[in-house]
């Protein structure tokens, strides 16, 4: 299982960002997929999931609708776009396989992440 994050950056406050998941070595089709993140001096944060198909999706609270994230499993590339961005999403953001394809059982494999710093 390989899964390769990219996108991130520097970006200005307000600003807006994309970043993709591309994953191989497993049926990408068939799991679940989520985002999390870590920020300087603090430990991990789930933010997003999305279901085997896309059509579920959860979301932290604390992305206060600024978060999107979504899936084309045709080319097996996951995506997070975020927008509004404030200097508290600075972070390396990375992607995470579950272990099922719709219920939560765990995540089992990440990616090594993207440098999101969000600076003026």
């Amino acid at each position: 299982v390989q899964l390769v994050e990219s996108g991130g950056g520097l970006v200005q406050p307000g600003g807006s960002l994309r970043l993709s998941c591309v994953g191989s070595g497993f049926a990408f089709k068939d799991y679940a997929m989520s985002w999390v993140r870590q920020s300087p001096g603090k430990g991990l944060e789930w933010i997003s999931r999305i279901d085997w198909s896309g059509d579920s999706r959860e979301y932290a609270a604390h992305t206060k609708g600024r978060f999107t994230i979504s899936r084309d499993n045709a080319n097996n590339i996951m995506y997070l776009q975020i927008s509004s961005l404030e200097s508290e999403d600075t972070a390396v953001y990375y992607c995470a396989k579950d272990r099922g394809a719709t219920e939560y059982y765990g995540m089992d494999y990440w990616g090594e992440g993207t440098l999101v710093t969000v600076s003026s």
